[in-house]
């Protein structure tokens, strides 16, 4: 006689609130720890020298948490989401610790490397745990909170760096993660459940170091291309090549592997597919605009630095608005497709809007057009999330649920990039056709202030004219995110209770 169904848990459940409040913390403080240093940095170089290498501070960070995604991804299905959570916190907090000590920048990017590691199994595993715990139909509005707690930390984060700085030191950046990491790893310890089977796994190291170096040489290519080096110089084209050559022993040995960090047969899954299609298109956008708007607001519209970061908040409250509206959209009717569809078209307007900004534009319709962009942004990565956890097996959940932040992350290490690249060669084309004899060194405040009114206009247009074709590749590539959203094939949310994790040694169905 077949067993009654359990009853699904609830967000409403106090167990699962109490586990939902772990994730958030959790996440809260790796994507915090990304964002929080950016206002310091020129504190934090006068303190440790190193300037020329300051950059890396932020990609070390970014580098290691893109790397430690599909790691931690796949480690979280073998052994348990509350193992790799403890762990993440303990390697962020060791980090935490140490870069607080640094006596010179080096020894910096290197904690921050560190760091970059625990943070990013951290944001991969709590976006997984939320599988382990809650039915699909209401993962989607705990995956807008946890969209929320991104977008939150994206203007938080620089807000609260320059709050410490002012009123501590810039070592108060690292200490200050230390209470909170220790509560996390309290709260979780009572909160999540302990994996009580225990057999050998089979780790698929060869695959996880191949994977690693395909990503880091790709995700460097893309910090040092144009910048320190010229993108097609011989020794920076060295690091494509080992990308490309790693990447395809990757692929070899992962068919042979009997536990792939990464199995290859996701990538057949039309969830999978066209949400980290999404994902990555949507990362390039996303990270592109967000990373030149505060210049704008610095150099052309004359903000203080705080007042930037303030200018930001619109983006955020629409990011966090959108992201939590179509978590609660997802569970009262059990549908997603349309959401990233409708979103990314919203993105693409208000990116095309961006493009418009002039040096008069008025401050409430750039705050609009910043409203619009975080509207867009919002539903991607939780209904990206959802749409993937639900049309994949359980065994393969984290890994899977990796995939989108890796996606994600690629993608917006390859947009900082390339319309860094666009921007720069504009701006010089710019003020070449203006004639400025300082060209691009003319852009600081003491220069702009000491020109005369004509000739700062002249230099300010010019500033926004380099600006416009970054908003217009966006808007094209949130467009063609928008076309693909149609492709994806919409899997009904079910209410039941998710199936207790399988053994990874079990044969694998993939969802069609």
């Amino acid at each position: 006689m077949s067993q009654p169904a359990p009853t699904a848990p609830q967000l409403s459940d106090p167990n699962v609130k109490l586990v939902i409040g772990a994730v958030v913390a959790t996440l809260l403080l790796a994507s915090l720890g990304q964002t929080i240093i950016t206002t310091a940095l020129p504190i934090i170089v006068a303190d440790l020298g190193g300037i020329e290498h300051i950059s890396w501070a932020i990609t070390g960070y970014l580098l290691a948490a893109t790397v430690a995604a599909p790691v931690f991804g796949k480690l979280g299905d073998m052994y348990g989401r509350k193992l790799m959570l403890q762990s993440g916190i303990g390697i962020f907090l060791a980090g935490s610790v140490l870069a607080a000590m640094s006596v010179d920048l080096n020894m910096l990017v290197f904690c921050r490397f560190v760091q970059g590691i625990g943070g990013g199994g951290l944001i991969v595993t709590a976006m997984a745990a939320i599988g382990d715990v809650l039915p699909p139909r209401e993962r989607g509005k705990a995956q807008g909170f946890l969209g929320a707690a991104f977008g939150l930390s994206t203007v938080v984060g620089p807000l609260l760096g320059g709050l410490i700085v002012e009123s501590l030191s810039w070592r108060w950046l690292f200490f200050v993660n230390i209470p909170v990491g220790i509560a996390a790893f309290a709260v979780i310890a009572i909160a999540f459940e302990s994996r009580t089977k225990s057999h050998k796994r089979k780790i698929d190291y060869a695959g996880a170091a191949l994977l690693t170096t395909a990503l880091s040489a790709l995700v460097i290519y893309t910090s040092v291309g144009g910048t320190i080096l010229p993108w097609f110089a011989p020794e920076a084209l060295v690091l494509p090549v080992i990308g490309a050559v790693a990447l395809v022993a990757f692929l070899m040995v992962e068919q042979r592997a009997a536990e792939p960090i990464l199995p290859l047969y996701l990538f057949r899954n039309n969830a999978f597919l066209v949400s980290n299609a999404v994902g990555f298109i949507v990362g390039t956008a996303m990270f592109g605009t967000i990373t030149y708007m505060p210049s704008y607001l610095l150099i052309v519209q004359g903000f203080a630095p705080t007042q930037a970061g303030l200018a930001l908040l619109p983006m955020m409250i629409g990011l966090i608005g959108s992201s939590t509206l179509s978590g609660i959209f997802i569970a009262r009717t059990g549908r997603y497709k349309a959401l990233p569809i409708i979103s990314t078209a919203i993105l693409a307007v208000g990116a095309l809007l961006l493009g418009t900004l002039g040096v008069d534009t008025p401050f409430p319709l750039v705050m609009f057009y910043m409203l619009l962009v975080g509207l867009g942004i919002g539903p991607v990565m939780s209904v990206g999330v959802t749409a993937i956890q639900n049309a994949v097996p359980h065994t393969v959940l984290g890994v899977a649920t990796a995939s989108a932040q890796m996606f994600r992350q690629i993608g917006g290490s390859l947009g900082v990039a390339v319309l860094g690249a666009i921007f720069a060669n504009r701006l010089a084309f710019e003020t070449a056709a203006i004639g400025h004899p300082e060209g691009t060194a003319g852009f600081n405040a003491a220069a702009l202030a000491a020109m005369p009114a004509p000739e700062q206009f002249d230099m300010l247009q010019a500033y926004t004219s380099a600006l416009h074709p970054i908003y217009w590749v966006a808007a094209a590539a949130a467009a063609v995110a928008s076309i693909i959203g149609w492709f994806l094939i919409e899997i009904p949310l079910s209410d039941r209770k998710p199936a207790p994790a399988m053994d990874a040694d079990a044969e694998p169905q993939a969802a069609e």
